[in-house]
């Protein structure tokens, strides 16, 4: 059985307030940097592709060298971060930025990953049992390996087999689904994601992947339909798989 999830082992309530609280500062000590031009470059093209959406925050280039005009750009940045997040976005843009801003500030040790208490035991149980355990995220592959390398657990980036990001494919698609199987050399049937996000669970399922939907703090609420038709786990802890060479 090999078993891959994305941010249902994460407890966000720290990663996400952090983008939101210093995306002001970080923009303005790295505006200068390439990397930093790059990111606002993809979020600006990002910006103009969502022109036609309600409350959409155009990001305008910097006609200038006025710091008014300056100080206008990046509070535009800022407000469009703020926009996207605010509806739960998974932009290639918006996740650049966030990825390395949390690369500056894992790096700096501003922060660590945490995690909720079952998951470390439970993929240690499972790595045990000879199980392969691999990341979906909506977050790249770079951020994922921040996030795991510098947690509040140490470095625990040995118990993870490989990563995927969105480059594969989105993860609300079944197509994604069966070029991870591929990737990993593994029929779509020996397979279990784990995802707090019914979306993705049906896409997996089209896919002929097995799916348990995690429920945990904080998350969007499910219907009496949802509850009923999927396999419902609050802590990793409850699930009972079978060992894999």
């Amino acid at each position: 059985m090999k078993t891959f999830g994305s941010h249902c082992c994460i407890n966000s309530d720290i990663l996400f307030p952090y983008i939101k609280d210093n995306v002001l500062e970080y923009l303005q000590t790295h505006w200068e940097e390439e990397e930093c031009r790059q990111d606002v470059s993809l979020l600006r093209k990002q910006a103009e592709e969502d022109a036609h959406l309600d409350g959409a925050v155009p990001i305008p280039a910097v006609s200038g060298d006025g710091a008014d005009d300056l100080r206008q750009t990046i509070q535009a940045v800022v407000d469009n971060v703020h926009w996207q997040m605010s509806l739960d976005r998974k932009t290639t843009a918006l996740k650049q930025l966030q990825g390395h801003m949390w690369r500056a500030a894992f790096t700096a040790g501003h922060v660590k990953g945490e995690f909720f208490a079952d998951v470390v035991p439970a993929v240690r149980k499972w790595k045990a049992a000879g199980m392969k355990v691999y990341i979906y995220s909506s977050g790249s592959i770079e951020a994922q390996k921040l996030l795991f390398g510098h947690s509040a657990e140490g470095d625990i980036l040995e118990l993870f087999d490989g990563h995927f990001d969105t480059k594969i494919g989105h993860k609300v698609e079944s197509e994604s689904y069966r070029k991870i199987a591929d990737s990993i050399g593994c029929s779509t049937s020996n397979i279990l994601f784990l995802t707090d996000v019914t979306l993705e669970a049906s896409a997996a399922e089209e896919a002929d992947v097995h799916v348990a939907v995690v429920v945990r703090p904080g998350n969007a609420g499910l219907t009496d339909d949802e509850k009923t038709y999927y396999r419902l786990i609050t802590s990793f802890s409850e699930l009972r798989l079978p060992s894999s060479s």
